[in-house]
């Protein structure tokens, strides 16, 4: 019988009370499940953290000795037990080390997916799917009318113009994925990376992951050199230079608003859109739909008489 109670909204985060576990916790807890380690899921001070090496890594760099009081690090499709719950974490497809995390219970299969994409991005683990009896999804772009463009063609805009670029991504997973669709697509660009963003090149690195050439940003260059000069900045960076001259603008991301005021639009997204959540609900094969981070509304009317759709946030 699937448990309504099995993973419920608290202030601290989604909590698992039969294994007395959170999942992503906004705030330290005791025992943490952490599916990858972007800020709005993984934070520091948690005493027990469970999550992929990569996952340890980058919060290792962003929290230093605040991290975690312990990591209990896990591979993709080891099965491990907090109380009596059984997890594995398969891959989500985000950024590197990012995990669905699969939670079992007198017989009920829970799949929490994080922030998941399953389209090609070869600077992190491929997105698996797995079957369940509940689906815990992402609804970040469930919307009928999102359906992302190819990132390669979004790339290739930019070689339209031979005008330094200053490119707005998030430092951790987008950056990677950018500098590699970069090297591949617009073989005329000098690749500068802000220092922020360096450390956590250096960790997909060291996990194996070649995302090609680039280099620390030089402001000489960035200067003296007014063409082929593509400056990769954190978001904090680039919308504190909006009036940067010399420049085009361009931010990679799904979300519309973040590509106005821009030279040039780049919608380059590592979230799961329309047609991949209604892929994976095909391929889960669930009893149920959770939806969480986002608006469960279009998928409750789409399903309406033919799946369960449990809006968890509303």
């Amino acid at each position: 019988m699937i448990l309504d109670d099995f993973i419920t909204i608290t202030p601290t985060g989604l909590y698992c009370v039969y294994g007395d576990f959170f999942l992503d916790p906004q705030q330290p807890v005791n025992e943490a499940v952490v599916s990858h380690a972007h800020g709005d899921h993984a934070i520091g001070g948690s005493q027990h953290v469970y999550c992929t090496a990569a996952t340890q890594s980058f919060m290792k760099h962003r929290y230093r000795k605040f991290a975690a009081g312990d990591f209990h690090v896990k591979n993709y499709h080891e099965t491990f037990k907090i109380k009596d719950v059984a997890i594995t974490f398969y891959p989500a497809g985000h950024i590197l080390g990012s995990a669905q995390v699969l939670m079992e219970y007198q017989g009920i299969k829970y799949l929490y997916t994080g922030d998941y994409k399953i389209e090609p991005d070869v600077t992190c683990e491929p997105f698996e799917f797995i079957t369940a009896d509940v689906l815990i999804t992402e609804s970040t772009f469930a919307n009928p009318d999102t359906k992302h463009p190819s990132p390669v063609d979004e790339i290739k805009k930019l070689n339209a113009t031979t005008a330094n670029i200053m490119l707005g991504a998030y430092a951790l997973g987008k950056s990677q994925r950018i500098i590699h669709l970069l090297n591949e697509h617009c073989s005329t660009k000098n690749i500068m990376v802000h220092h922020s963003i360096m450390p956590f090149v250096k960790i997909y690195e060291d996990f194996g992951m070649e995302v090609g050439n680039y280099k620390m940003y030089d402001r000489k260059v960035m200067k003296n050199q007014h063409e082929h000069q593509v400056y990769i900045v954190p978001p904090m960076v680039f919308h504190s230079y909006h009036k940067a001259i010399n420049v085009v603008r361009a931010f990679a991301s799904g979300w519309k608003n973040l590509q106005q005021q821009n030279g040039i639009s780049l919608y380059i997204s590592d979230h799961a859109d329309w047609n991949a959540i209604l892929e994976t609900i095909d391929k889960v094969q669930p009893k149920q739909v959770w939806t969480l981070h986002g608006d469960g509304k279009q998928l409750k009317d789409y399903f309406k008489g033919k799946l369960e759709i449990k809006i968890m946030n509303e």
